[in-house]
């Protein structure tokens, strides 16, 4: 089992920067790939972008230049460096972790004002 806890989430204005972050708990030694994902009002969830436990990482072209996730395997933690924000940005984000299943954080809102 593994749980996941994300934050940082706020309101900024656009071209402003924001760092998210998830601390997961439990089995985190059994994390292989940690995501981001993003849900808009009415829209569907989104992928942003994937870390795998080498540390390669891949983005949507949405945000890459101006996206950065790392993470710390070995306490559990991954995080979003997000800058150039856009209002299109504007989701509720949430981290997903592979393990024995994919397991989901609860999501924290991020909005970006024009």
């Amino acid at each position: 089992q593994v749980q996941l806890v994300e934050s940082g989430g706020g309101l900024v204005q656009a071209g402003g920067s924001l760092k998210l972050s998830c601390a997961a708990s439990g089995s985190i030694f059994s994390i292989g790939a940690m995501r981001w994902y993003r849900q808009a009002p009415g829209k569907q969830r989104e992928w942003v972008a994937t870390i795998i436990s080498g540390g390669r990482t891949n983005y949507a072209d949405s945000v890459k230049g101006r996206f950065t996730i790392s993470r710390d395997s070995a306490k559990g933690t991954m995080s979003l460096q997000m800058n150039s924000l856009k209002p299109e940005d504007t989701a509720v984000y949430y981290c997903a972790a592979d393990a024995s299943r994919t397991y989901w954080g609860q999501g924290t809102q991020v909005t970006v004002s024009s």
